[in-house]
């Protein structure tokens, strides 16, 4: 077993002494490694119940956040994360997780992580202290009118902090969201999102709270950009992307939840719309013909109550 140790270029590299609520010590869990099994699994749970409430009590700001993003990608234009460590890998899952979910076009969300793709996998030293990389890739490919979001559990990382300054040069609007309400770029950005989720049970690691709150929040925030964009009717995903066999099953059961057909007809409905969900769904609701169907959705940018609505007329 390897002890801790400092980079052995340490002495030649600035160190920063945090001062984020993240950092501080949790006075629940000073004891923890003297606590068997079980104990160390209900500090840790009781820690994180915390998160739920505390995301909760921001939902004004990430609305705003929402509207924005919806406002980009009507206008035709992105949504981009920074993160870096545990908040870059979250932002990168969630953009990736869009398209098989609601069939987002692809280039919609990027995420950008420090280090690049290996940083998926290992920590990459010293990135995320990088805040001209972060500027550079933002002024590559920030442009104006799109949402930047950066994602920082200490709101203080200099690549998303870098990011974050670029993208506003550019004319993009900005967010950041960390586990700091008082960091101090809440005031460099349009929307903060500054989760109160206190000290770690272990002091520091925010891939604990911080990071649990982070994933709320990314999937707060996203989930409602594609309700808001119609890629979700009533509470069904009829965007979804049918990958497998489990998805293709999917498919034919939000048809049946959502028109009250039988499977039977409900598989006839697919078939004859080639596999799309929304347009056998459109048609089966309506009673119109797929033909119709189909070009109801296409007038309605593909929002079913548009197309239902202009059905019903």
């Amino acid at each position: 077993m390897t002890s801790g140790r400092v980079d052995p270029a340490g002495p030649q590299r600035p160190a920063v002494r945090v001062g984020a609520a993240t950092e501080g010590r949790n006075p629940q869990s000073l004891d923890l490694d003297l606590l068997p099994t079980r104990e160390v699994l209900t500090v840790i749970n009781e820690a994180d119940r915390r998160v739920p409430g505390a995301v909760g009590a921001l939902l004004d700001e990430i609305a705003t956040a929402v509207d924005l993003a919806v406002a980009a990608l009507r206008a035709g234009h992105r949504v981009h994360y920074f993160g870096a460590g545990t908040s870059g890998r979250l932002g990168v899952l969630d953009a990736a997780e869009l398209t098989p979910t609601f069939n987002a076009p692809r280039d919609w969300f990027c995420a950008h992580i420090a280090g690049g793709p290996t940083a998926l996998w290992r920590a990459v030293e010293n990135a995320e202290d990088d805040d001209r990389t972060g500027a550079a890739e933002a002024t590559e490919c920030v442009h104006a009118g799109d949402l930047v979001v950066g994602l920082a559990a200490s709101g203080r990382t200099p690549y998303v902090l870098g990011a974050l300054a670029a993208a506003r040069a550019r004319g993009a609007a900005t967010v950041l969201v960390c586990a700091d309400p008082g960091a101090g770029a809440a005031a460099s950005v349009d929307v903060f999102v500054g989760v109160d989720t206190g000290p770690e049970v272990v002091t520091g690691s925010t891939r604990m709270k911080a990071g649990t709150a982070q994933k709320l929040v990314l999937n707060t925030f996203s989930t409602a950009v594609m309700v808001r964009l119609g890629r979700v009717y009533s509470n069904l995903m009829v965007d979804l992307v049918a990958t497998n066999a489990k998805l293709r099953g999917r498919v034919l059961s939000i048809l049946v939840e959502a028109t009250g057909c039988s499977e039977e007809v409900s598989r006839r409905a697919l078939h004859e719309a080639d596999g799309d969900l929304k347009t056998a769904l459109v048609s089966l609701v309506s009673g119109a013909g797929v033909p119709a169907a189909r070009a109801a959705l296409a007038r309605a940018a593909h929002q079913v109550r548009g197309a239902l609505d202009l059905l019903a007329t």
